[in-house]
């Protein structure tokens, strides 16, 4: 078996999350990846995120090592020029570079994409920004947070009652890793037919954007502002959405409907069937608050366990609402891997291929700095040259 992006050297030159989840994925799919940090701290999510204050102080936070099994860790200063001469001749040795840093600081240190593929022309040079190129705000940070919060995104979730919510999870950073790798996975195609490198501009806002692309395209084509649905449904069906029950939450996702006339026979309540309220679909819209209340009344006298055994065994959509150690204890979850299935046991991706090699055995989380003499030995440095480099500042090696 072989990896599909085995024989691909990726340099990994991101911080935070959304850049480094980015090589991470290239580097479960089989591309050799290369992160180079800056001397002394190393990338700041080293020593932040996660509940594990012990690992955060010793610059291994589990925010970090979450998508960072599998990479060598060159400790380097670009602003040194002996550094900057090293980083120059490893993107000639390189296919792919990813970075998520400001324009202003490429222009700063003259690594814009049109110097990084001045030095390598097959160079596949992916940047990852808040919010793209060519735009009064392609220069302004930002983080998951301000994007879930400048795109909508957040309007959209919570309640009248709650105000809006940040999503429990960072699904903006690693939704623009997942496109970054799509893109890049693309420019190399490409580059197999054209021999030329290209540049790759994801925008953590366009990946908002993205995810929501139903609520754009409903607003696009009708004019009607969004608004906050808490756990209603998408689909905007009144047989849909999010039930209490006498133990437990359940979720339904009846739309259609033959999922209807399911829940109604499992429900034990075939009446709703030849009710002039809920017998159509044009009705039960109608009736939509009479249809939810009945429904609820109806759940209330099981437990959600109950109610998900016997409502999945009728063919009608539905899920408990669980807990992430409950989630991670499902049989699609525990037999599929997912928690385990990546490089050195982290997570993985979120999908399996056929005939690809696994990344079982691949490198753990390195301490920073500890890659860097074999790295600078792969690129031709001499020992007399690494030890003058060190000395100057440039790099910084590790034998951890």
């Amino acid at each position: 078996m072989v990896a599909p992006l085995d024989g691909i050297r990726v340099i990994d030159w991101s911080h935070v999350l959304a850049g480094p989840a980015c090589s991470y994925y290239l580097g479960l799919l089989g591309a050799e990846v290369i992160k180079v940090e800056r001397p002394g701290r190393g990338d700041a999510m080293r020593h932040r995120g996660g509940t594990d204050k012990a690992r955060a102080a010793g610059g291994m936070s589990t925010a970090y090592l979450t998508q960072s099994a599998g990479k060598q860790s060159l400790a380097l200063d670009l602003e040194r020029e002996a550094g900057r001469a090293v980083f120059e001749r490893l993107l000639k040795s390189a296919d792919v570079l990813v970075e998520n840093h400001r324009p202003d600081t490429l222009t700063h240190l003259g690594l814009e994409e049109e110097a990084t593929r001045a030095i390598n022309p097959r160079l596949i040079h992916c940047a990852m920004t808040g919010y793209g190129r060519g735009n009064a705000m392609a220069d302004a940070p930002a983080y998951d947070v301000n994007i879930q919060a400048i795109s909508g995104l957040m309007a959209l979730t919570g309640t009248t009652e709650t105000g809006p919510l940040r999503t429990g999870a960072p699904i903006i950073d690693y939704a623009t890793g997942m496109a970054a790798a799509m893109a890049v996975m693309a420019a190399l195609i490409q580059r197999e037919k054209t021999g030329q490198g290209a540049f790759a501009d994801v925008s953590m806002l366009d990946t908002a954007f993205a995810l929501m692309s139903s609520t754009i395209t409903d607003y696009a084509l009708t004019g009607t502002e969004p608004k906050a649905r808490g756990n209603a449904a998408n689909s905007r069906s009144p047989s849909s959405g999010v039930f209490a029950c006498a133990e437990g939450r359940i979720s339904l996702g009846v739309n259609e409907e033959a999922q209807f006339r399911a829940l109604a026979q499992a429900l034990g309540r075939s009446e709703w069937l030849s009710d002039p309220r809920f017998a159509d679909p044009v009705e039960r819209n109608r009736n939509g608050a009479e249809l939810g209340h009945a429904i609820a009344v109806a759940l209330a006298g099981r437990s959600a366990n109950d109610w998900e055994e016997e409502l999945m065994a009728a063919g009608v959509p539905c899920a408990k609402l669980r807990t992430l150690a409950e989630a991670l204890a499902l049989p699609p979850a525990e037999q599929r891997g997912f928690a385990r299935r990546g490089a050195a046991g982290y997570c993985g991706l979120p999908f399996q291929i056929q005939h690809a090699s696994q990344p079982n055995g691949a490198i753990p989380p390195q301490a920073l700095g500890t890659g860097t003499q074999a790295i600078l030995r792969d690129l031709g440095y001499s020992e007399t040259e690494i030890q003058r480099l060190a000395d100057q500042g440039a790099v910084t090696c590790s034998s951890q």
